[in-house]
């Protein structure tokens, strides 16, 4: 693969940017951009993107549970594109979601869907388009704690309990084992935060980077999920809400209290490839 030029550093693939990022800053914080033409504009997305990489944010999700126009969803990638030097990665919400036009796609599996449809089979559906289109696909362990809102509801989870922090760990483990690169907890957009046994002992047996999505609001959620073991943190809503209002700064607050608790932490390292 032709080596890509990212933050001044000469990889692989996207996927060896983020293992040896996240060994040489401990931990990592990607933000998600939802290309949803009845919310926000291609312009929009861009400026949101702008001002996430200007915070220190490390990669730029694309996607969403509801995102479904495929020429909206490359219009937006491509302006983002135009704006900023960090990765542009999918995060599907379906088939409509693949885009040549990212660096890379997380080729995602709801683990525990009770759905055949969003474990194998849109993966199956998009693994041509994927294929021909030579777009690197990361795969990823996808799993919905409650109470899982949207992604809940969408995707047919039946939700991990809040309070069995053994099962979630034990479908991570299962997902590692599959041979999934990355393992994501979900408690949905906009939800509760994942609880902190869940995100420890899932960190404790784990031997690929764990990504916590939903919940932190500031710097002391941020504080706690890197305490508990989180290896990326993804922020949505939380960049809705705040980051076209006081262009960025909440938000490097809360990224800069991520690379500050990664550093006394002393968070594991990842095996390159």
């Amino acid at each position: 693969m032709v080596d890509l030029v990212l933050n001044n550093y000469i990889k692989t693939s996207t996927y060896q940017y983020i293992i040896d990022k996240l060994n040489e800053d401990g931990a990592l914080h990607f933000s998600l951009i939802d290309p949803d033409p009845i919310r926000q504009s291609p312009n929009k997305a861009a400026k949101m993107a702008i001002l996430a990489e200007e915070a220190g944010t490390d990669a730029i999700l694309v996607g969403g549970s509801t995102a479904f126009d495929q020429a909206y969803v490359d219009k937006t990638i491509e302006l983002i594109k135009k704006k900023v030097e960090i990765p542009i990665i999918i995060f599907p919400g379906g088939v409509a979601n693949v885009s040549e036009k990212a660096d890379a796609i997380f080729f995602m599996s709801v683990l525990n869907s009770k759905n055949p449809y969003f474990i194998i089979g849109q993966q199956a559906l998009g693994s041509y388009l994927i294929k021909l289109s030579g777009l690197e696909h990361i795969s990823m362990g996808y799993l919905i704690i409650e109470p899982g809102a949207s992604a809940g509801w969408i995707s047919d989870a039946k939700l991990m309990p809040r309070k069995k922090p053994k099962l979630t760990a034990a479908y991570s483990l299962a997902a590692e084992m599959f041979g999934f690169k990355l393992i994501y907890l979900e408690a949905g957009s906009g939800g509760e935060k994942i609880p902190s046994e869940i995100l420890k002992l899932c960190s404790s047996i784990l031997n690929v980077p764990l990504i916590a999505g939903g919940g932190v609001n500031n710097k002391e959620d941020a504080r706690t999920f890197v305490e508990s073991g989180a290896n990326i943190i993804v922020m949505g809503s939380f960049l809705e809400n705040n980051l076209l209002k006081d262009k960025g700064a909440s938000l490097k607050v809360i990224i800069d209290e991520i690379k500050e608790t990664a550093i006394e932490s002393e968070n594991k390292k990842f095996q390159k490839l």
